[in-house]
């Protein structure tokens, strides 16, 4: 029996065989070129059956978890028309006279290389992707299957580090778990394992060689850890867990329907948090009071463009359609810090958490930002829609915003198109807007704590620095005293309150939440049932009384 540790990605328990999945280990072959141009010609052959692979791919990812997912696979095609990757293959195959996949690996493995060297963990990931296209582009040269993927029954996969792709590519009924001994939270492969919701393990410090395929495996990932070959009594232990888990889930299936209220009948309203329009089928299933949280920069990301009006106004249409009735928070774009799209232009900063970003970006692009708000006045006809505003420091930001709006209102009068204006909420995630808070409640009609950046800016922790990861303290008394001056400023004026950060769906905290007064938590769809079971069994502290 081997155990080992690791950093749990995504939540739950699996046991069964294991596969072991191994990169080739032989390098490509240096092969000369006879002709260069056909050479060429091959890598060009070979990108354009790439991107019909990525394409199909891309059609089923949308489809199993939404345009986030996707857009990863929107990425590596456009590394295959990148002209600065294509020119280092060619210029490989013109300056060296080698065949075209030796160019391709060769010159791939440079690119990767560099990236996985920068300081900017964003750009660092960009070396997996590379790395993907690459292989892909090799397999395709040497004739092999398209994924490179083991087949077979379900099993428990465990490998080096996974590409996005492969990620994409795994069926949830035949990958019982994964357990990688690279990877890092935020890498694209535990993004789509967690839209999967498959039990995953990153980080185990396993030697793959003492793992052979058929092993059996028993992977917990509430505890974080991984038995392989496990004795009797470690397999009764999981088993019965497994056991437990499916009681569990069958238990919060019967909360469908009632009302998330506390004993002593105070309500909380209970929505979800969302990237897209696909994410919606999640929220509904789980039986969400609304959307707490649809965060629009997602139709941004994975693109070449802006989305047109068109686009975004389908889009929030068909949200607030969905819902049916149900209230729709449309977040208006948060672009900047860790979500860069290259076609904004923006100057590289220093501190992109600091800098221009979310609000700041809208207000210094007032037609960019015109243009989304045109399309959620139009949408507002169609059901209950909410708009609202990241990071805002003051009041005069939050007057010029409604300045804008009734600009985009004129034009639309203008145009004849029938609109409605939507409550306009503002976001609570900077200790300015905290200390201005009383002021902010007279001028909107909502508040969203957004409690990742306002703990990211209270305690000055970079959230994105894994090595601060120690000192990013979600109990730190200044963030609690925060968040109840809030509660308490908004209230004052009437206000509701809602937490739509990463702190709404830890059950640790949802009583304390409760004592706060907090309205609303909006949360992930598949912590929904979760909380409502808090709630309804939340009893009060006796100091409380």
């Amino acid at each position: 029996m081997m155990q080992f540790a690791g950093k749990s990605v995504c939540k739950g328990i699996a046991l069964g065989p294991v596969r072991v999945w191994k990169k080739r280990k032989d390098p490509v072959e240096r092969g000369v070129a006879q002709d260069t141009s056909a050479e060429i010609g091959k890598v060009l052959s070979a990108c354009a059956q790439a991107k019909q692979q990525l394409q199909r791919l891309y059609g089923k990812a949308l489809g199993e978890v939404g345009k986030e997912g996707a857009a990863i696979l929107e990425a590596q095609r456009m590394i295959l028309e990148d002209e600065a990757y294509l020119e280092a293959i060619r210029n490989k195959i013109r300056t060296e006279e080698v065949c075209a996949t030796y160019a391709v690996a060769e010159a791939g493995e440079k690119i990767s290389d560099m990236f996985s060297q920068m300081r900017d963990e964003e750009i660092r990931e960009r070396a997996a992707d590379v790395k993907d296209v690459s292989d892909r582009l090799i397999r395709i040269l040497e004739g092999e299957g398209e994924d490179g993927l083991p087949k077979g029954s379900p099993a428990i996969i465990v490998a080096r580090d996974l590409s996005p792709s492969q990620t994409v590519q795994m069926e949830k009924g035949k990958v019982l778990g994964i357990v990688t001994v690279r990877g890092s939270e935020n890498s694209h492969v535990s993004i789509l394992a967690r839209m999967k919701n498959i039990p995953t393990l990153i980080g185990v410090p396993v030697d793959l060689a003492k793992i052979a395929t058929g092993m059996e495996a028993a992977v917990d990932g509430f505890l974080g850890k991984v038995t392989f070959e496990p004795d009797e009594t470690v397999r009764r232990q999981v088993k019965s867990r497994m056991e437990e888990e499916e009681k569990n889930r069958v238990l919060l299936g019967k909360l469908k329907g009632k009302p998330t209220v506390t004993p002593d009948g105070r309500y909380i309203r209970l929505c979800a948090n969302i990237g897209c329009v696909g994410d919606l089928e999640g929220a509904l299933e789980n039986d969400a009071d609304g959307i707490g949280l649809f965060r629009s920069e997602f139709l941004y990301l994975g693109r070449d463009s802006f989305p047109t009006e068109e686009e975004q106004f389908w889009a929030y249409k068909q949200a607030v359609q969905k819902m049916a009735g149900k209230e729709v928070v449309i977040r208006t774009m948060d672009i900047g810090a860790d979500k860069q799209i290259g076609y904004l232009n923006l100057e590289k900063e220093e501190n992109p958490a600091m800098g221009c970003r979310g609000i700041r970006i809208c207000l210094k692009r007032p037609e960019i930002f015109k243009t989304q708000l045109r399309a959620l006045l139009r949408a507002a006809v169609y059901g209950d829609l909410a708009v609202l505003y990241p990071m805002i420091t003051s009041a005069e930001e939050v007057r010029q915003i409604f300045e804008i709006v009734r600009q985009a209102q004129g034009e639309l009068d203008a145009a004849g198109i029938p609109y409605k204006c939507p409550r306009q909420g503002v976001m609570i995630e900077t200790p300015a807007a905290v200390m201005v808070s009383g002021e902010l409640a007279g001028l909107a009609d909502f508040f969203s704590i957004g409690t990742n950046d306002l703990i990211q800016y209270t305690l000055a922790v970079d959230r994105q620095n894994e090595r601060l990861a120690d000192f990013y303290n979600p109990w730190h008394p200044a963030v609690w005293e925060m968040i109840r001056l809030v509660v308490k400023n908004a209230h004052a004026c009437g206000k509701r309150v809602g937490i739509c950060g990463e702190l709404g769906a830890d059950l640790r905290m949802t009583g304390a939440f409760i004592r706060m007064g907090v309205d609303e938590l909006s949360v992930a769809p598949s912590m929904i049932l979760p909380i409502r079971q808090a709630v309804r069994g939340y009893v009060p502290d006796l100091r409380e009384v």
